[in-house]
């Protein structure tokens, strides 16, 4: 009798590693998105075109930190207290009339500049208001102030000529608010990248019609406009497409002439029924299409039409993972973005777990953090590749590498945190 496996990972063929096939899917692939210039209120999440170069100093001059007096240093006394008749007054956006003398404070507010001396230099500390008091006219100033304290001086913040943003960088709002302070009101950024989507499978179906027997929603088309509405693309969604080559062929090479990539979920496994991967295929070429990752093995690669082309699996766990791991560096890629791997975190395994060598495999996990501090990592039960709850319930994945093939409880394993891959 022919040997059985429960293993939909064990049919034969060379399973590509997933850092193999994304280094040669960079080597392949270039930006291909336009630039166009975009007002700062709409360059959010955008990937900057360009890098950034400080025209001016941030601050502009020197000026007060605090609300207080503005007096020179060698005028205070080493202890005791001294008394200085107040001798002007300056706020935040304008200047003080005339030259601040030796032997005077001037009243100050925070971001007034710094008034100018009668010599080579002016005024060089700010005493905090709540330090000193007022006296007909006079401010009394204790001892105890270091020298330059209190004030902020030009350039403090940026320097003109520094880089301060750079190309490809997704922009945040404290880069917008960075950019807005050298005085710029808009910014040239990558447009957004095209990408086609579509389901394919005859029992799958769009929310709210009806079931028929055998037939399932269609929950992974939507998770993945999602997902790629948070990297900023123009997402064309194509609906669900019947377990049909011709179908498939057409729908691809009309896709392929006004977009820059296309997504499908599922029909690239390789059975009788999965014509996705046949339709690439008869357009263009299969760079890979079994990769050495859990959830996700049938992952296809290559381009139709010269349009790039990401074939990912059916199930909706599957699918999530792989676009987090496989799909999101190729968007970024082509989308002009910074290229970087995401940070992993080193957490202890609240589970004992078997895998087989030589594939990497990503485990849905809730954190919990011990009495003594430690993270702990605690797995689902039901960690299938359909299970999408679970994925609503984690906080991330353990990813375990290639190499390993048995993780006990309490070993340090890597984390990915879904922050870390804009979740």
């Amino acid at each position: 009798m022919a040997q059985l496996t429960d293993d939909c990972f064990a049919f034969g063929g060379r399973l590509v590693p997933v850092e193999e096939a994304l280094a040669d899917l960079r080597r392949r692939l270039t930006p291909l998105t336009d630039v166009e210039t975009v007002p700062l209120r709409k360059a959010l999440g955008r990937c900057l075109a360009e890098p950034l170069t400080a025209r001016l100093d941030v601050p502009p001059h020197d000026n007060s930190a605090v609300d207080g007096y503005a007096v020179y240093f060698d005028d205070l006394p080493a202890e005791g207290e001294v008394r200085l008749p107040l001798a002007g007054r300056v706020a935040a956006g304008h200047t003080l009339d005339g030259p601040a003398r030796r032997g005077t404070a001037i009243r100050i507010f925070t971001g007034a500049p710094m008034p100018y001396g009668d010599g080579d230099s002016g005024p060089d500390t700010v005493m905090m208001q709540e330090d000193c008091r007022e006296e007909d006219g006079h401010v009394v100033i204790p001892a105890g102030i270091r020298r330059g304290a209190n004030r902020r001086k030009a350039g403090e913040d940026v320097r003109q000529g520094d880089a301060i943003l750079r190309r490809g960088q997704k922009l945040r709002p404290q880069d917008i608010g960075l950019a807005a302070a050298q005085g710029l009101t808009e910014l040239a950024v990558h447009a957004p990248l095209r990408v086609a989507i579509f389901s394919t499978g005859d029992e799958v179906r769009d929310p709210p019609a009806p079931l028929p027997a055998g037939g399932i929603y269609d929950s992974n088309r939507f998770t993945l406009a999602a997902l790629l509405d948070g990297m900023g693309c123009a997402v064309t969604d194509l609906g669900i497409l019947p377990d049909d080559r011709q179908a498939i062929t057409d729908a691809l090479e009309k896709a392929a002439g006004s977009h820059d990539l296309l997504i499908t979920s599922g029909g690239v496994s390789g059975g009788e029924e999965d014509h996705v991967k046949s339709a690439v295929e008869a357009l263009g070429s299969l760079y890979f299409w079994r990769l050495a990752i859990k959830p996700g093995r049938p992952v296809a690669l290559g381009q139709a039409r010269g349009t790039a082309f990401i074939g990912l699996p059916g199930n909706p766990v599957a699918v999530m993972v792989t676009f987090l791991r496989v799909a999101r560096p190729i968007i970024e890629r082509l989308s002009g973005a910074e290229e970087s791997d995401p940070k992993l975190f080193p957490v202890l395994a609240g589970f004992d777990y078997k895998k087989k060598q030589d594939r990497r495999e990503y485990v849905r996990v809730r954190l919990e953090r011990r009495g003594d501090g430690q993270l702990v990592a605690h797995r689902f039960e039901q960690d299938g590749a359909g299970v999408l709850s679970s994925m609503v319930a984690a906080d991330g994945l353990v990813e375990l590498p290639e190499e390993a093939t048995r993780i006990a409880a309490g070993s340090v394993v890597p984390y990915l945190p879904f922050s870390e891959v804009g979740l």
